[in-house]
């Protein structure tokens, strides 16, 4: 910036002055900065300059496996929320990984972010990294919660998901059992077990929990190895099998077309199929998938609120925020 400022014959406060505000600048000011950064094809480092800086415009976006649909489309509405706002978000996956989630929140901090808005790992999520994290960096939790840490959080509430699609399923046919992993990626697929087992109770039907193994974030291959069996070895004890999310229920309609099981709501049907999140691609599933919609619009525009309130000083002190799901009526259930 110095160099700049030489060969145009500006003082180096002012060019840093007009990156910062180009309206802090007069206007004869702001246009012969404006022609020298065209002559001179000058763009400032900002990386640098948040060196220098107490508060930045950047914002550090994390979730925790952006090749799955779901996390990509809150990170898309994460990141248009803040560009609205007028912040730089950067984007970052964890891959299911603590040791990967570790050192991206190292490299958050070294960007000496304004915030963060992050969708956590939860159950693998180091404590202790992120308490240390979160004391210097303001952030707000999506999707996932990290109960020990106190720390705001928007997300879905798991309950309500529970009890909207076991009352559908238990109206329109019989009682559904569940089919998860017997170890779950994150807490939410925890919650919507207990979910599960809740509304059963309350709808006076016995549970059926069918958990498969597998780890990790294949869920379709888990669903379709895990689901088949499951089908080959009798567990199901009901004709409707309710998936802890709709990638699961994405690979169980693979196992269910290879083994030649009519999936769908109608009588002649030999199984119904539901999941839970509502898949980007779940409407094109063969049938399409009947499953709870999360309200992403709603999840990332109160994240971002609550985060730019605490950044401009107008924070709200409602820091515990679930949104209800939609019901997708669609024809596997």
């Amino acid at each position: 910036m110095e160099e700049f400022a030489a060969v145009s014959g500006l003082s180096r406060p002012t060019v840093s002055k007009y990156f910062n505000d180009p309206d802090s600048v007069r206007a004869s000011t702001r246009d012969r900065i404006e022609r020298a950064l065209e002559e001179f094809d000058y763009r400032p480092n900002i990386y640098a300059m948040n060196q220098n800086r107490k508060l930045t415009k950047t914002v550090g976006i994390m979730v925790p496996y952006l090749a799955d649909p779901v996390f990509a489309e809150i990170a898309r509405n994460l990141e248009s929320r803040c560009v609205a706002a007028g912040y730089s978000p950067t984007l970052f996956s964890s891959y299911g990984q603590q040791s990967v989630e570790n050192d991206i929140l190292e490299n958050i901090r070294a960007l000496k972010p304004a915030g963060a808005l992050i969708a956590p790992l939860g159950r693998r999520s180091d404590l202790d990294a992120y308490e240390k994290f979160c004391s210097e960096i303001p952030t707000v939790l999506v999707d996932s919660r990290l109960n020990d840490l106190g720390l705001a959080f928007v997300g879905s509430d798991n309950d309500q998901f529970g009890d909207l699609i076991v009352d559908y399923l238990c109206r329109t046919g019989e009682p559904p059992c569940f089919l998860d992993m017997k170890t779950p990626a994150n807490p939410n697929a925890i919650r919507r077990r207990k979910a599960y087992l809740d509304a059963m109770n309350a709808q006076g039907q016995t549970p059926c929990v069918v958990g498969v193994d597998g780890e990790g974030w294949g869920f379709e291959e888990i669903g379709r190895r895990g689901g088949g069996k499951a089908l080959d070895d009798g567990l199901f004890a009901t004709n409707t099998v309710l998936c802890s999310n709709d990638r699961l229920a994405i690979g169980f309609l693979t196992a269910c077309y290879e083994r030649n099981l009519t999936v769908g709501r109608h009588k002649d049907s030999a199984i119904r199929v539901a999941g839970q999140d509502d898949h980007p691609y779940s409407r094109f599933t063969c049938p399409p998938l009947t499953t709870i919609a999360h309200d992403y619009d709603a999840i990332s525009r109160r994240a971002a609120d609550i985060l730019v309130g605490a950044l401009e000083g107008t924070e709200n002190e409602e820091k515990y925020i679930q949104f209800d799901g939609r019901l997708v009526m669609r024809d596997s259930a």
